[in-house]
């Protein structure tokens, strides 16, 4: 059992959920900032975001991100910004549109895979491009692994200078088509990447639907950190929506009690990850603001 500060990350909406599938999944801007301070709150020190056009549809219009980028920064300093270049959202470069904006991370899927109706493609031209785009503006990559290769292609892109900084690998399962929630397969990526990039190196686990608290559960008790939000799960059970991603953030940090494992700070998230420690665009000091 680790007694490492617990990274929870919440993603707050991503580019499906709807209002039909539960009416707290925010889409619009206000909504958005108001769900990622109530998670904030209750103990989530990464926020994974993406943005909805005014029909609610997804987009990567770099506008749309500056001011949910503005909005969470003035209402949860010190708050870990993760923008979403996900292949859901846009077409292309279109997808690093927003890499300008220098937010504190951002996704980076390194290779292609299945996803029910489509094909979630990300050609080897793009995923360079956005590696370059979030080395030249001082953004951290979170790698989304789907599958074990996604694993070996960041450790080559590391070693080869694409990637600047060491990579912070998020194990996504239960996607349909793509990994399944297996737990020898887990260990195995888990076991991968200590020997990749090394013992101390920093992971992250998501599950979809039921399988969220599933990988919540196995990435607190092996040591690593955990995503949880209403854009992978719209449930707390099979009977209840979930009345919040604050309320799915609960849920994770009753994981990290369990397991003897205090819930990261902001503070403690950014020297984890090795991030710088200041608030980003307010000049606070990290010492000098509280959660």
């Amino acid at each position: 059992m680790s007694d490492t500060p617990c990274i929870l990350c919440v993603a707050i909406n991503g580019s499906l959920p709807t209002k039909a599938n539960n009416p707290a999944v925010p889409i619009t801007i206000a909504e958005q900032v108001e769900s990622t301070q109530e998670a904030f709150e209750a103990g989530a020190s990464i926020v994974h975001a993406h943005v909805r056009d005014d029909e609610g549809r997804p987009t990567s219009d770099p506008d749309r991100f500056a001011r949910l980028l503005e909005g969470i920064r003035e209402h949860c300093p010190g708050m870990i910004v993760q923008l979403s270049t996900g292949g859901r959202s846009g077409a292309g470069r279109d997808r690093g549109g927003m890499l300008r904006l220098s937010p504190d991370m951002a996704s980076l899927a390194v290779g292609s895979n299945n996803f029910p109706t489509r094909v979630y493609e990300n050609s080897p031209d793009l995923v360079d491009w956005l590696a370059a785009e979030m080395a030249a503006h001082g953004v951290m990559p979170e790698i989304e692994a789907f599958d074990l290769s996604h694993i070996l292609q960041a450790h080559a892109m590391w070693r080869d200078g694409r990637l600047t900084t060491r990579p912070y690998v998020q194990f996504v399962m239960g996607v349909r088509n793509a990994m399944p929630v297996d737990r020898d397969v887990f260990d195995y990526y888990v076991h991968t990447v200590r020997r990749l990039f090394g013992a101390d190196a920093p992971w992250c686990a998501a599950g979809i639907g039921p399988n969220q608290i599933v990988l919540n559960e196995w990435a607190i008790a092996a040591g690593g950190h955990a995503r949880t939000g209403l854009e992978d799960n719209v449930r707390l059970d099979r009977d209840r929506l979930a009345p919040s991603n604050a309320a799915l953030v609960r849920r994770a940090a009753a994981l990290c009690d369990r397991h003897g494992r205090p819930v990261a700070t902001w503070q403690q998230a950014r020297a984890i990850l090795g991030l710088p420690q200041k608030a980003p665009g307010t000049g606070v000091a990290a010492q000098d603001v509280a959660r």
